[in-house]
């Protein structure tokens, strides 16, 4: 629950596993060795981390409004949000 103010959410992401020179390798087929290719070349994974952030914190979101207003369908949380929200704008009670 919050005050109406943003949230804000730390994360962590781990490195692009992207080496800047290529390993040596075999070549299954003729069993020589050869240079890995180069299969990635991108230097920033912020681009992806903001969708992996996304929908983690969506996700989260989700199993904490489940957590609160659950039951075995929509109709069933939509209808817990609504006496909640009714109950709520009824506050205080006495």
């Amino acid at each position: 629950m919050t005050n109406g103010k943003p949230v804000v959410v730390r994360g962590a992401m781990k490195p692009i596993s992207t080496l800047g020179k290529p390993l040596k390798s075999v070549d299954l087929n003729t069993k020589e060795t050869a240079e890995a290719g180069w299969e990635r070349s991108d230097i920033s994974a912020i681009s992806a981390a903001s969708v992996v952030m996304e929908n983690v914190i969506g996700f989260e979101i989700a199993r904490a409004l489940l957590e609160k207003f659950g039951g075995d369908s929509v109709r069933e949380i939509r209808g817990n949000y609504e006496n909640y929200l009714a109950m709520a704008r009824r506050l205080p009670l006495s």
